[in-house]
């Protein structure tokens, strides 16, 4: 129980820290998946056609809001900068998602999904943590 106590003291003293690496798997899994129609306007009108399938009123549109705001919200989860203002866009976004495509879905075929919206919610609640700009920015406000 000694080891158990002293493991625990050490990362109660660190926490903070491991926010980073929820930021950038998150962050990394957003801009991997939009990327690719960031880059491609055939992969653009391919996620529009997805969308128009699902009932989505004007999906072209909504298919560029949300490819640029997951690619630009991954990027500042990466950074941990405006984390809590990616957060509130990363979950309504994913909660569109899942209502609109996700209903009817095997929980592995909604699971990055949710995993968006939970990790999400994390950030909206936690912040950034330490490794972060948002954590530097606060930091020079105090001095």
């Amino acid at each position: 129980m000694a080891f158990y106590h002293q493991l625990n003291l050490f990362f109660d003293k660190r926490k903070d820290y491991g926010a980073i690496f929820l930021r950038l798997i998150i962050g990394w899994r957003l801009i991997d998946g939009t990327q690719d129609n960031i880059l491609s306007w055939h992969r653009m009108i391919e996620f529009k056609d997805f969308l128009q399938q699902h009932g989505v009123s004007y999906p072209l549109m909504a298919a560029w809001v949300s490819v640029y705001a997951q690619f630009i919200c991954g990027s500042l989860y990466i950074l941990g900068y405006l984390t809590r203002l990616a957060a509130i866009i990363m979950i309504i976004n994913f909660l569109v998602a899942l209502w609109l495509v996700h209903i009817g879905t095997t929980f592995q075929q909604s699971f990055d999904a949710l995993m968006m919206l939970f990790g999400s919610v994390f950030f909206l609640y936690y912040g950034a943590g330490k490794l972060s700009i948002d954590n530097l920015l606060v930091m020079q406000k105090k001095n």
